[in-house]
């Protein structure tokens, strides 16, 4: 099991660098719907770490499993919100929006603006992978990662306790 939780570990510190390295080398700006994804891979990445360093048992094990399962499908749902702008931007004007204000107002934007301060617009489509754009491929990946945090809470364990 700690095999999956160094996974996905390593797979939201990937797709953070990644983020990271599409900001700050390749010039896009993160919108709200960016940085809220943001937020939900660290807290995804930090509880897998978390899972992974304690190596728990049984209903440790599915406790962790499920918060990063609930993180996972939060993720899914704000990457399938900012896929249907990208499709559609007439249903929803995501400019300086009361999200952005919202976000950039938090302390996490003061503290590191370069990861979580939210200044692009949702709508924007500047980069495309396979005919697939970031929120699309975010989508992917945590329902990815929603599946392997969901096993983590189903699979039977050989050792019994917690």
């Amino acid at each position: 099991m700690r095999t999956i939780f160094l996974f996905i570990i390593l797979c939201c510190a990937g797709l953070i660098s990644y983020a990271q390295y599409l900001q700050h080398i390749d010039g896009l700006l993160p919108c709200p719907l960016c940085v809220a994804q943001r937020v939900i891979y660290w807290l995804l990445g930090l509880t897998a770490l978390l899972a992974f360093l304690q190596n728990p048992r049984n209903i440790g094990r599915q406790l962790y499993g499920g918060l990063m399962t609930i993180f996972a499908l939060a993720g899914a749902v704000v990457a399938f919100r900012q896929s249907w702008l990208i499709r559609y931007p007439e249903s929803f004007e995501c400019g300086i929006s009361p999200e952005e204000r919202f976000l950039n107002a938090l302390p996490i934007a003061e503290w590191w603006p370069g990861m979580f301060e939210a200044n692009g617009d949702c709508a924007d489509v500047d980069w495309e992978f396979l005919s697939l754009t970031i929120p699309d491929w975010s989508l992917v990946a945590f329902v990815s990662l929603g599946l392997l945090a969901g096993y983590a809470v189903f699979a039977k364990n050989k050792n019994q306790g917690l």
